[in-house]
């Protein structure tokens, strides 16, 4: 017996020359899709930024518990830098800030575990140069 596949739907809308928006479930992201650029909404590239750094949290979420891994903050910084031509994500590195009194061995045992289940980690690795690190905050 086959297991059933997750899915994902999201519907996204132009809205106007300064915004867009795109909806899931009861959710409402802002788009910046305006060409002069809009502070007030993520532009595509911090979307995927925040799916990275999303995707990575609800790893910790996730494997945390099955660890018996105890912390009280986590805080992601990202940083992208766009290639030109062709235009995509060149490289993205990334530092996860755990709020633990968990030893070294630990912490780089949940860094396995989030580089190693990650749906949105997994898929961006494959075509950008994906680096990082964790440490305790």
């Amino acid at each position: 017996m086959t297991q059933q596949k997750l899915t994902f739907d999201v519907r996204s809308e132009w809205l106007s020359h300064e915004i867009s928006a795109s909806f899931c479930k009861d959710a409402k992201i802002d788009l910046d899709t305006n060409l002069a650029g809009n502070r007030n909404a993520f532009n595509p590239a911090e979307l995927l930024l925040a799916a990275l750094s999303a995707c990575m949290i609800k790893g910790i979420e996730r494997v945390a518990p099955m660890l018996k891994f105890e912390y009280s903050g986590v805080e992601i910084k990202l940083h992208g830098v766009r290639q030109d031509v062709p235009p995509k994500m060149e490289s993205i590195t990334y530092e996860i800030i755990v709020d633990t009194n968990e030893e070294d061995h630990r912490l780089e045992l949940l860094h396995k575990n989030i580089k190693q289940y990650g749906t949105v980690f997994n898929t961006v690795a494959v075509g950008t140069n994906l680096t990082g690190e964790i440490r305790r905050k």
